[in-house]
């Protein structure tokens, strides 16, 4: 790999990764180490393996925290999802995979598709400054979206105000679903999304003139809210993507 890009990535001679803890899908574990194990750490350290350094893992619990940081120096890369609050700090890798994620409602609800979640009156749970909420907080116009610091919270708040919809990624809904007989998962659509783009991403520099450059890998991924043609296809769940190098 050239000289440019090992100093570019790892300037202080070891590829200080940060990871989100809380993506349950990418980070499955801990070795006996107490190192992450995972697609996340996998990813982070196949690139430190190409670069010829050392990986160092960097935990967060959460997202939002990991994305607290960007501009601190702290890590090279981290490996969350992108949304445009996040891009206004941080530069991102075209998508590496897709998670789904859509909407639970509750026994007897009368909802039936996932357009008519967002609707006057319809209140929605979900995790604070995970990568679903930060796109629903830019695409629910119609319906309350009530953010909460954790998923317990959300999904105690769900059950005990009786809200009418909660979102998360639809592996984790199964689970929630199966504790809360005659729940329903809406259904997430297999075609034609191309997600709202989760990647690999750099942080400690501002965002200025290298943006166009460091944005143009993935610009055939556009975030979820502008991809041709979804407007009239979202009774079917939403997609992120987790990006690539």
């Amino acid at each position: 790999m050239p000289g440019d890009v090992k100093s570019e990535l790892a300037p202080t001679g070891v590829l200080r990764a940060a990871i989100n803890m809380g993506n349950f899908l990418l980070v499955t574990g801990k070795s006996p180490s107490g190192d992450p194990e995972g697609v996340s750490p996998d990813m982070a350290r196949e690139i430190a393996t190409r670069l010829g350094v050392p990986v160092k893992y960097l935990p967060y619990a959460r997202p939002g925290e990991l994305a607290d940081d960007a501009e601190k120096g702290l890590w090279d890369i981290g490996l969350i999802g992108a949304e445009p609050q996040r891009a206004a700090v941080i530069n991102f890798t075209a998508a590496y995979c897709e998670i789904e994620a859509t909407y639970l409602v509750p026994a007897g609800s009368p909802i039936r598709s996932v357009a008519e979640v967002d609707q006057p009156g319809r209140r929605i749970a979900v995790t604070a400054r995970s990568a679903y909420g930060l796109w629903l907080e830019n695409n629910v116009k119609r319906g309350q979206l009530l953010q909460f610091d954790s998923a317990d919270a959300a999904l105690k708040a769900f059950d005990g105000e009786k809200m009418d919809a909660y979102a998360g990624l639809r592996p984790g809904l199964l689970a929630v679903a199966q504790a809360r007989p005659g729940s329903r998962i809406h259904a997430a659509q297999k075609h034609r999304r191309r997600g709202i783009p989760a990647r690999i991403c750099r942080g400690g520099e501002k965002i200025g003139a290298r943006r166009q450059a460091d944005r143009a890998p993935w610009g055939g991924w556009p975030a979820i809210g502008r991809t041709p043609g979804l407007s009239n296809r979202r009774d079917r769940g939403w997609r992120y993507r987790m990006s690539r190098p």
